[in-house]
């Protein structure tokens, strides 16, 4: 059972990611500025504690400088009252920044019950098509 137990920086870290989102979706509902700084706040601040000191190099590695850098100035632009395009910054940033794992994500979406069978039609979004091949981790 050891390898359960979490730190308390990390229990913190998830309760302000939590609000973090939370106050995100308010802001995004209520179209308020000031509820999407703090809920941007938290978030970043929470997902921080949470993945320890350690994600920072994740972010500074010279391969992710492109994408590194929308992420935080996304963050410092709804910091400074310009939300929209901070948040359109920080999704650009966001998507990539995890492109490796799209793929990934793609193969998980198409094995569900439902969607997948919808995702499995010739129909589907080219994105899922082009990644057919088996590139789960596991």
């Amino acid at each position: 059972m050891g390898s359960f137990e979490t730190s308390d920086f990390k229990k913190v870290g998830h309760g302000m990611a939590a609000f973090g989102i939370i106050f995100t979706l308010l802001g995004l509902f209520f179209f308020d500025k000031g509820l999407l700084a703090i809920g941007n706040i938290l978030l970043v601040s929470g997902v921080l504690l949470t993945a320890g000191a350690n994600s920072l190099h994740f972010f500074l590695r010279p391969k992710n400088y492109k994408s590194s850098v929308p992420l935080m100035l996304g963050f410092v632009l709804v910091i400074a009252g310009w939300p929209i395009t901070g948040l359109f910054s920080e999704t650009c940033g966001f998507v990539f920044l995890f492109r490796e794992i799209w793929p990934t994500v793609a193969n998980f979406l198409r094995k569900l019950p439902i969607l997948g069978s919808v995702l499995r039609l010739s129909s589907g979004h080219p994105y899922f098509a082009r990644s057919r091949g088996n590139r789960c981790p596991v």
